[in-house]
Parts: structure tokens; sequence; C-alpha cells
């Protein structure tokens, strides 16, 4: 069973924005943030950060823990 790990879906609604929008700022095709965004795969640590950045929101508010749900 698949493990949801982020919230880059969730963060994209809240700030009314689209996975194309994203795809194209990070210059990466829009199918690789719908697999982020449906956690069936994870971007980078680094790719993380700018995601981060570009949602102007700390890099926890991108992560889901178990424990923490920064």
């Amino acid at each position: 069973m698949a493990q949801d790990l982020n919230r880059i879906k969730v963060v994209l609604v809240e700030q009314k924005k689209t996975g194309k929008w994203l795809a194209e700022l990070l210059g990466v095709s829009a199918c690789t943030v719908s697999r982020w965004a449906s956690n069936t795969a994870q971007p980078n640590l680094s790719t993380l950060n700018d995601i981060a950045k570009l949602l102007d929101v700390d890099v926890k508010e991108l992560i889901k823990s178990e424990k923490y749900n920064f």
C-alpha cells in the first residue's frame, strides 16, 4: 500500500495553483508533478526545496509525517 509522504497536492489546491503551473516553473513534465502529487513518486530533496520556494512555504509544510503533520 502506498504511503502519502508529501502534501504537494494539498498545498497546490490551497493556493489555487495547478500541477501544470508548477511543472512549467520547475522545467519538468506535468506527468512528473502529477506523480508527486499523487504520491506515486517523490521529488528529491533539492526539488522539494525548489517547490517550497515557488509555493512560498516552509519545506516542512510539504512533508507529511506519521508522528508529526507539519
